[in-house]
């Protein structure tokens, strides 16, 4: 998440979706970027059977706002990797017109579920104890930041947390469970 970000913060033209839409560097960006958001559900998961011990209710809330915060947002990032691109191609001027009506609706669910979601799960994180505080603060405001995480930069705040929460989780031994 975090290379592609930088890769795309320089690229975006919120100004000509046209030619942001038509640039390789973006495309190729998109789908390594889609393939990070499939990653970041796995990632979620993991985390949790970590602390799943500990996580309580407020744990598995946490896990499915983030899971499915994340497949809301997949789901936009996968429209606009894939088919905006093809729009680009084939009908350039759709990308001119204002998005109206459900792709408005979709669009602010998709935002909303992911930013709520990963906050919820840097909360219940936080609150079961298994992981540093410093890690858990950093999901919940990576999380909020996250609303607007398919315009570069703003998801490299939870990109740096999710790699800070690996390395840790690589280098802590689990507890042992009885």
């Amino acid at each position: 998440m975090i290379v592609v970000e930088l890769v795309m913060f320089p690229i975006v033209d919120r100004d000509d979706r046209q030619g942001t839409s038509q640039n390789l560097a973006y495309r190729i960006s998109g789908i390594v970027y889609f393939v990070a958001f499939c990653l970041l559900i796995l990632a979620a998961v993991a985390a949790y059977s970590r602390q799943a011990h500990k996580a309580g209710r407020f744990g598995v809330v946490g896990l499915i706002g983030a899971l499915v915060g994340t497949m809301f947002l997949g789901g936009d990032l996968w429209f606009e990797t894939f088919y905006v691109t093809y729009l680009a191609d084939i009908a350039p001027q759709i990308l001119d017109a204002d998005p109206s009506g459900l792709i408005v609706i979709g669009a602010v669910s998709s935002y909303l579920l992911f930013a709520i979601g990963w906050a919820l799960f840097g909360l219940a994180s936080l609150r079961a104890g298994v992981f540093p505080k410093a890690i858990c603060i950093a999901i919940v405001v990576g999380g909020l930041l996250g609303f607007n995480a398919l315009l570069p930069p703003w998801g490299i705040g939870l990109g740096l947390a999710m790699v800070w929460l690996g390395v840790w989780m690589i280098r802590t031994p689990a507890e042992v469970v009885s």
